[in-house]
């Protein structure tokens, strides 16, 4: 069966010198996404899932490989092509937020219409309807600092939604967060995604978000070590072992 990929990455590497020594933070990652799944991207500090994040994500450039995004090679874009991908085709949710304390949380959400060239009144009222959609329409007025930590959460998931991206990125979107707040924001992300038929990936150390997740791949040492089917009821525990995985699982998807 084939499917409809939005995102491939082929041999894709990025390399660093430090002191003298390469780092290898990816090392010939292959990896295919398939348009509006939910994939959560799993391992310990240093495996290299905030490095292909942030190339997927167009923040940073491969040493070698190539980044297919609706079969167009980003590693090849320049400056201002990048620009126009990350206003238009993706949308970014930061464990810290990001969002402008002196802004309200209606000018926040409606901030990335601005750069999208979108007419000031029209973008303020497709804020308020995305901040109503995730609870907050009787918080349009408030700054960040008046809304507790899961609230300023779902104002940066309204305004990574604000101009309809075809793609999700995630980074530990709940790292801030209390267990219930962080099982709402899942929730509510993995809402998004059926509801909007957005792509979502999310970079993640938090197990709970492989429950809603598609497929989950590990990583570790700058490849992926392996990539399983998520869901409900799913008990997934850190590969073991050199090479991390275990008696007949899957390197790869079928």
């Amino acid at each position: 069966m084939k499917f409809d990929n939005i995102i491939e990455t082929e041999e894709l590497a990025r390399y660093y010198e430090i002191g003298g020594e390469v780092i290898k933070a990816l090392d010939g990652v292959e990896l295919q996404v398939r348009r509006g799944e939910y994939l959560s991207i799993v391992g310990p500090s240093g495996s290299g899932k905030t490095t292909l994040f942030n190339m997927i994500g167009g923040l940073d450039r491969p040493t070698r490989g190539r980044i297919i995004i609706d079969e167009v090679d980003i590693s090849k874009l320049d400056a201002y092509e990048l620009a126009w991908l990350r206003c238009r085709k993706i949308g970014y949710i930061f464990q810290t937020f990001n969002l402008i304390y002196t802004l309200t949380a209606l000018e926040n959400v409606a901030l990335p219409t601005v750069f999208a060239g979108v007419p000031r009144d029209e973008g303020a009222k497709k804020a308020e309807a995305f901040l109503t959609s995730v609870g907050l329409g009787e918080r349009l007025a408030h700054k960040p600092l008046e809304l507790s930590a899961g609230q300023q959460q779902r104002v940066a998931i309204a305004r990574a939604m604000i101009n309809d991206p075809a793609i999700i990125l995630a980074d530990e979107p709940t790292g801030n967060l209390d267990l219930h707040t962080g099982t709402d924001i899942i929730n509510l992300i993995r809402e998004m995604n059926k509801t909007r038929g957005v792509t979502v990936i999310a970079a993640t150390h938090d197990l709970k978000m492989i429950g809603a997740s598609d497929r989950v791949v590990w990583m570790r040492d700058g490849k992926i070590e392996k990539i399983e089917k998520g869901g409900p009821g799913e008990v997934y525990k850190e590969p073991l072992g050199a090479s991390g995985l275990s008696s007949g699982a899957p390197s790869h998807y079928d």
